[in-house]
């Protein structure tokens, strides 16, 4: 192999492999050292060192190779060899040189604060096991996934903040932050009481829906064991008393709407319905005939807002479990929490114990909902004003719509609303969360509205797309604050201008997307803050997207194999009264469940034709393809300005800076 051999390209960076040999050999345990760039199982190419031993410890090898060369040449693996294979003329034999185990650059833990988190981390990221040096988001990881993670760490004695994994990715770094974190003081007992109202929650009911009461969101599971239907009971008023926003109650007054944390309820809102007499169409039937009526009968003033229903069919059939939440108590955090919660609930007591020991309480929904209202006095907010005002397109942008349509019309109800669903497969999913990351260092709602953004444009002949997205709203504004356990409505809801350069490559596209989402202030906080508690609200008159985008995370890590639930074929979605009306023209949700990532399309048959938005999603899906297959080019990849906030450097600055490294490595 040549010298112009001995050069490579690699996401768009040249690389010199002979530069790092040579920071290999020196360190003291490196005798020998080979770097080559050979084809995985999976056909991508990754650096590979080879390398003879003396008797040192390599346990910092890695980290020695950072410390010496830029991070697109520190080696993937590191693979251990007697002696480097030879050619007949004394040449390095490449052809001869094993080909590494997929787990060769792994790197185990040292610690005990490291060997926690791998541990927590292969559990709720489904995999095998974790290198102290892998990075959560390009393993999959989102920052719904990063709650679960914060609250089992917290469960095991490791306190730390969603804000800390975002800052710090990989477990070597969480690891090393976790012991200077102060210990959280949380409402251990059952918290009542007057409760203000959260900026969402203030939303919601500025939405003036028509039947507020049926706003919910419910899930279908299947039981894998017969249950202890006494139990379930036992289990359900144990989740009333543990997590206090189920027993919120809400009231309208000439003052607008209050919110009061109850006491808990001697009634356990569960009921049991056997269906074993009946045929199986009949049972599909009569499920869906009682979870209307279950619906119909939650009641904001006079509760409960939990309805849960347990359907027995009968022998060589899985019972199904219903549960049925308002919506202004839960989001899809809290459903893990639920879920989870339910099941260990469950297992404590058939094995006898006497009392439900479920994990410590983080913050109580009353004590955040206090917070927001302290902070809107401070001057924090107002710093970001300027961002937000930014954020609306003059003149504004509106959506194409097949039929006329006006806001004083209000045809676009729930009752004429349908539903189409577009997914990726297995393998496309499994690429698109483990191995696009790590092209242009990019988090799953990066792609994802790339993808949007390029289909949307196409659709209208522009090149911007002013949209409403959702925020998970647990970030850590407030170091007092622990919300990883803590169940309730805690979404954000603000509108962002995302706009793409005209002609963009598919990376430039991807980049200039990443960067206008990393520019939301405090993952998107203020702006609820400053609209709906700001009495003073600088928002009044802004216009409202037409169009919603949400990803909700990935459910799998939500069931394990030997999990007393399963989720059923039927979708997850938001119900809502079929009189009320939509307050966004398109909706679009995406989850993954089953391995595979799904996208619900919600749109009026009064304003869309089925084929629009069927080509619209469909040219979504394929930009999302295409975004997928470019990122796994070994040429292409490069970092951002965000990647480096301290720097304050441009994306012109950044590319000139790598071209120069390039240039010099040539």
């Amino acid at each position: 192999m040549g010298r112009s051999d001995r050069q490579v390209k690699i996401r768009g960076f040249r690389i010199e492999l002979g530069e790092i040999e040579v920071a290999l050999k020196q360190h003291p345990s490196v005798k020998q050292a080979v770097v080559t760039i050979p084809e995985d199982e999976k056909g991508k190419q990754r650096l590979v060192a080879y390398m003879v031993l003396g008797s040192h410890t390599t346990d910092n090898l890695q980290e020695f190779v950072r410390t010496r060369l830029p991070q697109y040449m520190v080696p993937h693996r590191f693979v251990t060899l007697k002696t480097i294979p030879l050619t007949g003329n004394g040449k390095i034999d490449y052809k001869a040189l094993p080909a590494p185990k997929e787990e060769s650059n792994y790197v185990a833990p040292n610690t005990p604060q490291e060997e926690t988190l791998a541990t927590i981390w292969a559990e709720i990221l489904g995999l095998d096991r974790i290198s102290v040096e892998d990075n959560f988001f390009q393993l999959g990881g989102d920052s719904i996934l990063s709650i679960q993670v914060i609250s089992k760490a917290n469960e095991m004695g490791l306190q730390l903040t969603p804000q800390q994994l975002f800052e710090y990715p990989t477990i070597v770094q969480l690891a090393a932050v976790a012991k200077t974190i102060e210990s959280i003081q949380t409402e251990t007992g059952i918290v009542t009481g007057k409760v203000p109202l959260t900026p969402i929650q203030q939303w919601f009911f500025a939405q003036e829906f028509s039947n507020p009461n049926q706003c919910h969101q419910s899930m279908l599971l299947e039981v894998q064991q017969e249950l202890d239907y006494d139990i379930l009971q036992q289990v359900i008023k144990q989740l009333l008393e543990h997590h206090d926003a189920l027993r919120l109650r809400f009231q309208a007054t000439e003052q607008g709407w209050q919110q009061i944390n109850v006491p808990p309820d001697e009634i356990v809102p569960i009921s049991r319905i056997d269906l074993s007499g009946e045929l199986a169409t009949k049972q599909t039937e009569k499920i869906a005939s009682i979870e209307a009526e279950l619906k119909a009968s939650l009641n904001l003033s006079n509760g409960p807002l939990i309805k849960v229903a347990y359907f027995e069919l009968g022998k060589d059939k899985q019972d199904q479990l219903l549960i049925i939440i308002h919506h202004l108590v839960v989001d899809s955090t809290s459903w893990k929490i639920l879920l989870e919660d339910i099941q260990v609930a469950y297992q404590q007591l058939i094995q006898g114990e006497k009392e439900v020991n479920l994990p410590t309480k983080t913050t109580s929904f009353k004590q955040w909902a206090e917070k927001l209202n302290q902070f809107v006095d401070s001057s924090d907010p107002l710093l970001e004003l300027e961002y937000w005002q930014s954020q609306t397109p003059k003149p504004i942008i509106d959506s194409s719509t097949d039929f006329p349509f006006s806001p004083e019309q209000k045809v676009n109800k729930f009752g004429s609303a349908t539903t189409i669903s577009v997914s990726l497969n297995q393998k496309e999913t499994e690429d698109l969360l483990q191995e696009v990351p790590k092209a242009y260092n990019t988090q799953i709602n990066d792609v994802l509205l790339t993808a949007l953004v390029q289909s949307y444009c196409q659709w209208t002949n522009n090149n911007s797309l002013y949209i409403a997205l959702e925020g998970n709203g647990r970030e850590n504004l407030f170091s007092d604050i622990d919300l990883s356990r803590t169940v309730g409505l805690f979404t954000t809801e603000f509108p962002i201008l995302l706009s793409l350069k005209d002609s963009s490559s598919l990376g430039e596209s991807l980049k200039t997307i990443k960067e206008q989402l990393r520019k939301i202030p405090n993952n998107s906080e203020s702006y609820g803050i400053l609209k709906y508690i700001n009495q003073n609200s600088p928002f009044e008159t802004t216009p409202q997207p037409q169009l919603k985008f949400n990803y909700l995370g990935q459910f799998d890590q939500v069931f394990q194999d030997t999990s007393i639930f399963q989720t059923t074929s039927r979708n997850r979605n938001l119900n809502r009264s079929q009189q009320g009306n939509s307050s966004y023209l398109l909706e679009i949700d995406g989850l993954v469940s089953n391995g595979e990532i799904q996208f619900n399309w919600t749109y009026s048959r009064e304003i869309y034709d089925s084929n629009t938005i069927e080509s619209l999603a469909d040219n979504f899906i394929e930009a999302l393809r295409n975004l997928i297959t470019h990122c796994q080019d070994i040429e292409v990849g490069s970092y951002t300005p965000s990647d480096f906030p301290e720097a304050e450097v441009s994306q012109t600055e950044l590319d000139q800076l790598f071209a120069k490294i390039s240039q010099m490595d040539a």
